[in-house]
């Protein structure tokens, strides 16, 4: 009973610590890969780096964006999902 106490306050800070840190972070993964998977060509997308284009092919990992100056391969994790988001939102 002794050491069940003196390693209660371990336990309930790995809880708090994964409901509040861990747990989200997975949760964005998730969420970040969907969005990946669910891009269509024609699709306006904002790139983590800030370019602005327009998807015009999709492979397994990377998609090819047509911007103002041209056409540009990246990865697709590259591609920012909130600012996506917003910006088809407009």
């Amino acid at each position: 009973m002794g050491q069940l106490t003196q390693f209660a306050p371990f336990l309930l800070m790995f809880v708090v610590i994964y409901f509040f840190m861990i747990r989200p972070q997975q949760k964005k993964a998730k969420s970040e890969k969907e969005f990946e998977s669910t891009l269509k060509v024609g699709d306006k997308i904002i790139t983590k780096s800030g370019l602005h284009g327009k998807v015009s092919e999709l492979a397994d990992t990377t998609v090819v964006i047509e911007t103002m100056s041209g056409k540009l391969k990246m990865e697709r994790s590259a591609i920012s999902m909130e600012m996506s988001a917003t910006l088809n939102k407009k």
